[in-house]
């Protein structure tokens, strides 16, 4: 018998062992794993809104003009390493058997598994960081050959600087490993937030040193000095979570000792991991090679709608995805019970992100114009941002449910397939948006309006170096919505096939339409009626009673997910009255609400007994 199947028989017979031991362990397993998903939900929330913050900076100090699209060309390029190397590969090889070990008090073994996964990351990462600022200009001129000179002269110089702060974004994924196998999840999710407010702290010192230059040249220099805070976020990141690994396992010993067994297999597994992670790199490049053939701009505003639009993704589907895997591999010999917990929690997807995708199509505006509109960022550029998102918001369901998809088919043994899938998304979504992006480049902003201004062409390099605000992105978002429910309507059938469902899977569209048609329908009387209000005040106020009215009547049409928001809503409230309350107890007041005036004479009938007072006081407070 191999390692693996003396390991993989081990744990069999362990789980049986834990399956007849009596329930309790049952109950405190199950707590453990609610307990961690509301802890990595609350650590990607944070992070998220650091990640919104970072980018209102970003628009408000380097805007979505040449030097926008500098910027960004030059944080997605490096991230071949976070892609290749990070989170996403060391869950699907390092992870498990790392936690394996954990779980058997085989802590030796562990420490010397997890230094020798850190020393061969360390030495593939900084091998990888000295050729990318060696080849940064050959690769910017390979992915962006339309850029004009000054553009790419930033962008490499960016480049450069950037490949070694998302170096340290490998060694802070592998900490977010180990702590996760220890149970510890909160800190290692919400440790992006250093990196952001990083970038943040960089961007505002750079604008108040150069507050008095020319915006053009401004927006350079704080580029330049974002760049640096990735750097310094990216080291802080890794080094605040390492006092906490040095804790928990005491006997890690790094090195380079690939001939391990553990190391051995982890490698094995680290190959179709780097594959599946690789065709996410390769979208990235692809929407970074076709926006750069469109007109100035259009990589910058690109980039702004995929941070807003991957919000509601990260909040619910991967909040949900991630915290029902362990227990579809649990129940991966039992297709009844998987079914029913992938269709609650496709139910309960498609319900938060149903009315994130409402809300993004008909109050985008104010959205994007609450987060990002000031300093360089325009009004013409909130509306060009607006029509990409909506156009991303209308695959915003298929995206979402498909991470789902894809972690069943995992927890039914198979990881190629949704890596095909994926290579079929990519290829369509590419496909349809270079057939459309060319005829939305035809269009612009012009003071809050959509004017074409000539035929459908590739752009001449004046053109695209004009100061129109083109919607030209806009067929790149309709493309990646076209390959994003192509890949769902596969994925779902295969889920079907792998588990012998005969009955559709279905999500709560249907029952959630009619909530879904009166919220776009208030949702876009509200975006008319407080367009004369500031964005910030609209924006709330409208999500707030469009997002009311949304789970009045999803509760109404009997989806499950509306009585849990509803509940959350309640309970939240409730802690607000027993917190107003508290104060209120601590700080009573005399009767009638209104303190008396004391009398200045000593000895008037109008000034109550001193001495008496406090005592009856105390007698009353509780």
């Amino acid at each position: 018998m191999s390692t693996d199947e003396r390991r993989t028989s081990g744990r069999k017979a362990g789980n049986h062992e834990r399956g007849t031991s009596g329930g309790r362990a049952g109950i405190n397993e199950r707590r453990t794993s609610g307990k961690g998903a509301i802890l990595v939900g609350a650590g990607i929330f944070l992070s998220r809104l650091a990640g919104i913050g970072r980018e209102s900076a970003v628009a408000a100090f380097i805007g979505a003009g040449r030097t926008g699209d500098a910027y960004r060309a030059a944080l997605t390029i490096p991230r071949l390493l976070q892609n290749l190397l990070g989170e996403g590969v060391l869950s699907a090889s390092f992870i498990p058997i790392y936690s394996q070990l954990v779980e058997q008090k085989r802590s030796r073994e562990a420490g010397r598994l997890a230094g020798a996964v850190f020393g061969l990351l360390a030495l593939v990462t900084g091998l990888v960081v000295l050729a990318g600022w060696m080849l940064a200009r050959p690769l910017v001129s390979l992915l962006l050959w339309r850029l004009p000179d000054d553009t790419t002269d930033l962008t490499v110089e960016l480049v450069r600087i950037m490949f070694a702060g998302i170096g340290f974004i490998v060694p802070a994924a592998w900490a977010l490993g180990v702590l996760n196998s220890h149970r510890r999840f909160f800190l290692s999710y919400a440790a992006p937030v250093i990196w952001n407010a990083t970038q943040v702290a960089f961007m505002v010192g750079a604008w108040a040193v150069w507050h008095t230059v020319d915006p053009a040249t401004r927006a350079s220099d704080v580029a330049r000095m974002a760049a640096w805070g990735v750097v310094l976020g990216g080291a802080l990141q890794f080094l605040v979570q390492v006092p906490l690994v040095l804790r928990l396992v005491p006997s890690l010993r790094f090195g380079l000792n690939w001939r391990h067994p553990d190391v051995r297999i982890v490698l094995r597994r680290f190959g179709p991991a780097l594959i599946g992670r690789g065709v996410v790199q390769v979208s990235a490049y692809v929407d970074l090679i076709l926006a750069g053939l469109l007109a100035g701009g259009a990589i910058a505003a690109l980039g702004f709608a995929q941070v807003i639009y991957f919000l509601p993704i990260s909040l619910f589907a991967m909040s949900v995805a991630a915290s029902d895997l362990p227990e579809m591999a649990r129940e991966q010999d039992d297709p009844g019970a998987l079914m029913r917990r992938l269709q609650t929690g496709l139910d309960r997807i498609g319900f938060y992100v149903l009315f994130s995708a409402v809300a993004f199509i008909t109050l985008g505006g104010l959205i994007v114009g609450a987060l990002l509109e000031r300093g360089q960022f325009n009004a013409d550029q909130t509306v060009q941002v607006w029509w990409i998102l909506a156009a991303y918001s209308l695959g915003l369901a298929a995206s979402a449910s498909a991470r789902l998809l894809q972690n069943t088919c995992f927890a039914a043994g198979d990881t190629r397939g949704p890596a095909r899938v994926a290579v079929v998304r990519l290829v369509l979504a590419a496909t349809v948006g270079l057939l459309l992006m060319f005829s939305f480049d035809s269009y612009a902003v012009i003071d809050g309006s959509v004017q074409r201004l000539g035929d459908f062409r590739v752009l001449s390099g004046a053109e695209r170096a004009d100061r129109a605000v083109r919607l030209g992105a806009v067929g790149l978002a309709l493309g990646s919505t076209v390959g994003a429910w192509v890949e769902y309507g596969i994925l779902r059938h295969r889920v079907r096939h792998l588990l012998r469902c005969h009955r559709p899977l279905r999500g709560p569209a249907r029952r959630l339409a009619p909530a879904a048609l009166t919220a776009a329908v208030l949702g876009g009387v509200l975006a008319w009626g407080l367009e004369p209000l500031p964005a910030l005040v609209g924006a709330p106020f409208a999500l707030l009673v469009v997002g009311m009215v949304y789970i009045v009547l999803g509760r109404g049409a009997g989806v499950a997910a509306a009585d849990e928001a509803a509940a959350l809503i309640e309970q939240g409230l409730g802690r607000f009255k027993a917190m107003l309350l508290r104060i209120r107890l601590r700080h009573p007041l005399p009767c009638g609400g209104q303190q008396k005036p004391r009398s200045t004479a000593p000895g008037s009938s109008a000034d109550p007994a001193p001495a008496r007072r406090p005592r009856r006081d105390r007698r009353k407070r509780p």
